[in-house]
């Protein structure tokens, strides 16, 4: 069977007003935030979460704890009487973002390329002259095959990066491994006017690292994810509209 151009049209509308309506449709619950503030999200059980899977990394043998009889200090306490650092489920501390990264990448690639061919048979066991039999009158065998090729290319791209994000987030204890190393996450939310600020971290951490006043820096976090961003009218105006994303997400030229 032969698609003629008039349904094969058809067919690629439906599937892009198919693909446009699945969008629209993933959006409709912000229809009813029109002329008001986003809302925030409620304070829940991260483990709960449908996204959340538990951290498996590779730990080492577990080793015995031998407790030092008739000592008052505790080993690895900052504190006389208690740790006040975070080390269980449930145990808040405090993160510090510091994110500075900086990058210049400037590359350039040029190519090019002649070709030249060619065939002549002059004389071919004495048989050019059957040439007029199966080859056009116009074919002169001196000059059978004359091909010439010249391609060539110039690419260039550069990058320059400068970011830099310093913020104090708080986050919770979500998962203790068997090595001791805990787990952690924290989610912030600053709403300002119409628009939203999200701020979220996760990864793995060491207890050890954890200072005094029950701080860490980002830069000892393990399998560190962290995402600041945003959503709200200023977010909007600055994204393509949905048409134009799935416009350019389909198109192939």
């Amino acid at each position: 069977m032969i698609c003629r151009p008039a349904s094969v049209s058809l067919r690629v509308l439906a599937l892009a007003l198919a693909a446009s309506s699945t969008v629209g449709c993933a959006n409709l619950s912000r229809i009813g935030d029109i002329g008001s503030a986003p809302g925030l999200t409620h304070i829940e059980d991260p483990t709960t979460q449908p996204g959340y899977r538990p951290v498996s990394l590779p730990q080492p043998m577990p080793q015995e704890v031998e407790a030092a009889p008739n000592a008052l200090w505790r080993s690895g306490a900052r504190a006389f009487f208690k740790d006040e650092r975070a080390k269980q489920v449930g145990d808040v501390l405090t993160v510090n973002v510091n994110i500075q990264d900086q990058g210049n990448i400037s590359d350039e690639t040029k190519r090019s390329r002649q070709n030249s061919e060619d065939a002549a048979t002059p004389n071919f066991l004495g048989l050019e002259s059957w040439y007029q039999y199966f080859l056009p009158k116009t074919v002169d065998p001196k000059n059978l095959v004359h091909a010439t090729s010249d391609s060539s290319n110039d690419g260039k791209g550069s990058v320059n990066r400068n970011e830099q994000i310093q913020i104090k987030l708080a986050a919770v204890v979500t998962q203790v491994l068997p090595n001791g190393n805990l787990v952690i996450q924290g989610r912030q939310e600053v709403r300002v006017n119409f628009e939203v600020r999200e701020l979220l971290i996760q990864g793995v951490i060491r207890p050890e690292d954890i200072d005094s006043t029950n701080t860490i820096d980002s830069s000892k976090v393990a399998e560190a994810r962290i995402s600041y961003g945003g959503r709200g009218q200023i977010t909007d105006v600055q994204q393509p509209r949905y048409g134009q994303q799935l416009y350019d997400l389909v198109f192939p030229f």
